[in-house]
């Protein structure tokens, strides 16, 4: 063997570490808030941790004339099994076919039964040299505007790559999926995501993705809160005339103040960069609280933007309106009767809302005759028309900025500079909440220098001694995405990894002393992760990694065999697996294992990589130049696979 191709097989055979995606790099729980120390309210079921969830379908046996109507608005129909009756697509051969031009992936979505699959393929010519099968087990969405797509692998959670696009009638990638930025079958659906598009899941909280059960569309709870004390004061014959007065037992929004009502709203219409309190999670929230005692969302700032909108950015729209800005008593259920879906909402409800504060018949519209005429006299069609959303292609929805004179599409102006960080639901955070949310930002949409400055920036302004050990926490977030490694391991002087209970924080330091190869160190912090999060199967990954660093051998493969154990799509573990059983010999079972994750991703660097030097190993040259050569095609940069190269066609 040439001593160069030598030098090659010791490289590809020394697994590199990886960073984290960034959109998985979010702190569980995040900032502060300005909420009272201890908060109260007259309704049992907001603070009372005895009051428990009972289910709609509890709720249901008393009051089913809601119910009927309710399961058929966007939240009744938010969330369903992948069956030929949830899905609003149209899987005709004219239509049922998505290809990425950026990764050469075709995806056809198709139907066996009852049963949906999505297929990806790849051809070269006529051949097909790529076909990997998912079964999808729901549809998220109603259908009104989308349809996408989720799958559970033995409870891991994760999105299809592409999505029905109901106003277009077209398939196409899932929004986020654009542009290069296709994950395939890898990306997570975590519990934020789950929270606000489904009814609260029975969620592992030691995982990013895993959930026990998961429930079918958002409920009766999600906006009145738990249910148990209403249902035992009924089963145990304790009535309320509410026509006297409230059933404190159990929320009843419209008798909150306007403020709280769009609070319950903002939890989830209100999309944008949500901040956790520190000790709080995505559960905490419940109908009768400021959404601000449980998090912060803000929203990025731009000039030249005020016509851009998000999909879900209902109530941040609605609140840059005069007519909430001025009124003082606007709330979403003002124009909506969240029981009865919009498609079965008469227009006159909107246009009668509009009339409750500008008067009956348009007395106060200057508009000229004809054009009232033309839109058929309505209020909304005018001064709330539908808009594109930035953020979800081929999808118009009804912007909730209300204006005399909406900007017209001609008119509209181009992002001119970015102005700040805005937070919606908390006119005072704090200085770290602050900083969390440009952090956030970063990670997950704009990977921009300067958000990190402003991070920094806001991080001194509140630097007294109690605040100091969660600054260390975001200290060490903010110099780990500045890439200094060095700088974490400053802020993480001192520290335990026993005394450190935030998973991301002890990945962090971890992958920095990695960085700095600096293995020994390391392994301290990455179990610390898996101790804290067990069933995050990337962390075990990244702690497995370190041990095969550390030539710990058996204990490295244990770890890789417990993540496929846990899902065996796991691709990183599974090229792991494969290297591990080249080392120690085993020919057929590490062929097994690296054909395996090439199956599953055809592109992926290091497990090709090892597949060429496999098949070198077995005196199949022409094979492993092959490998090399698809690589270099799709990483035209790894310097690694050059080299490989340049021996293979010196053999």
């Amino acid at each position: 063997m040439p001593p160069r191709l030598l030098r090659t097989l010791l490289l590809s055979l020394a697994l590199f570490a990886f960073t984290l995606p960034a959109f998985f790099c979010s702190s569980p729980a995040a900032g502060g808030g300005d909420e009272a120390e201890h908060p109260t309210s007259p309704w049992l079921n907001v603070y009372d941790t005895s009051a428990h969830y009972v289910g709609m379908q509890t709720c249901r046996g008393c009051h089913q004339s809601i119910y009927e109507t309710f399961i058929q608005t966007g939240m009744g129909q938010s969330f369903g099994h992948a069956n030929h009756a949830k899905s609003a697509a149209d899987f005709t051969p004219a239509h049922a076919l998505v290809y990425d031009t950026a990764l050469d992936f075709y995806y056809k979505p198709y139907w066996v039964g009852d049963s949906f699959y999505i297929m990806e393929f790849r051809t070269e010519g006529r051949d097909t040299v790529h076909k990997l099968v998912h079964k999808v087990d729901y549809v998220v969405g109603s259908g009104q505007h989308t349809n996408s797509h989720l799958f559970s692998t033995n409870g891991y959670m994760y999105q299809a790559p592409i999505t029905f696009y109901t106003q277009k009638h077209r398939w196409d990638l899932a929004p986020g999926f654009e542009k290069g930025a296709n994950s395939r079958f890898q990306r997570m659906i975590q519990i934020e995501c789950m929270s606000c598009h489904n009814g609260y899941p029975d969620f592992a909280a030691n995982s990013q993705n895993k959930f026990n059960v998961i429930q079918t569309g958002i409920d009766c709870e999600r906006c009145h809160g738990p249910g148990g004390l209403h249902v035992y004061d009924r089963q145990n014959n304790k009535p309320v005339d509410t026509s006297k007065g409230p059933d404190y037992t159990i929320v009843n929004p419209r008798r909150l103040s306007v403020e709280l009502q769009n609070n319950i709203c903002q939890r989830c219409h209100l999309q944008g960069i949500s901040v956790l309190n520190d000790g709080k999670t995505f559960f905490d929230f419940h109908p009768g609280m400021k959404l601000s005692e449980v998090m912060n969302v803000f929203m990025p700032e731009y000039e030249g933007a005020q016509d851009k909108m998000i999909m879900a950015s209902h109530v941040e729209r609605m609140k840059k309106s005069r007519c909430f800005v001025q009124s003082g008593k606007m709330s979403c259920i003002t124009c909506h009767n969240p029981h009865v879906s919009v498609k079965f909402t008469p227009r006159a409800q909107y246009i009668n809302a509009c009339q409750s504060c500008h008067g009956a018949g348009q007395t106060q519209c200057k508009e000229m005759q004809q054009a009232r005429a033309a839109k058929n006299n309505d209020c909304v069609a005018c001064h709330m028309p539908h808009n594109s959303s930035i953020d979800i292609p081929h999808v118009a929805v009804t912007d909730h900025y209300i204006r005399s004179r909406p900007i017209d599409d001609t008119l509209k102006k181009k992002i001119t500079a970015f102005l700040g960080m805005k937070c919606f639901n908390n006119d005072h955070p704090d200085a770290i909440t602050t900083a969390r949310g440009f952090m956030e930002f970063y990670e997950r949409y704009a990977p921009s220098r300067g958000l990190l400055d402003s991070a920094l920036l806001y991080l001194g302004k509140q630097a007294d001694i109690e605040t100091n050990k969660k600054q260390n926490r975001d200290y060490i977030r903010a110099y780990f995405l500045l890439k200094d490694p060095a700088k974490v391991i400053s802020y993480a002087a001192g520290l335990k990894p026993e005394a450190v209970t935030d998973a991301w924080t002890a990945y962090r330091i971890g992958e920095s002393y990695f960085m700095l190869q600096q293995a020994d160190s390391a392994l301290q912090w990455y179990k610390r992760a898996t101790e804290i999060w067990k069933f995050s199967l990337d962390f075990q990954n990244k702690y497995g990694i370190c041990l095969l660093e550390l030539q710990r051998i058996a204990e490295a493969k244990a770890v890789f065999q417990f993540i496929i154990s846990e899902n065996p799509n796991h691709i990183s573990a599974m090229t792991n697996l494969g290297y591990i059983s080249m080392q120690q010999g085993d020919n057929t079972m590490a062929y097994d294992y690296l054909n395996r994750a090439n199956q599953l991703s055809p592109d992926y660097e290091q497990n090709l990589i090892n597949m060429a030097l496999w098949f070198h190993n077995n005196n199949q040259n022409d094979k492993a130049k092959k490998c090399v050569e698809r690589l270099l095609k799709k990483h035209p940069e790894n310097e690694q696979a050059k080299a490989m190269l340049l021996d293979l066609e010196h053999l």
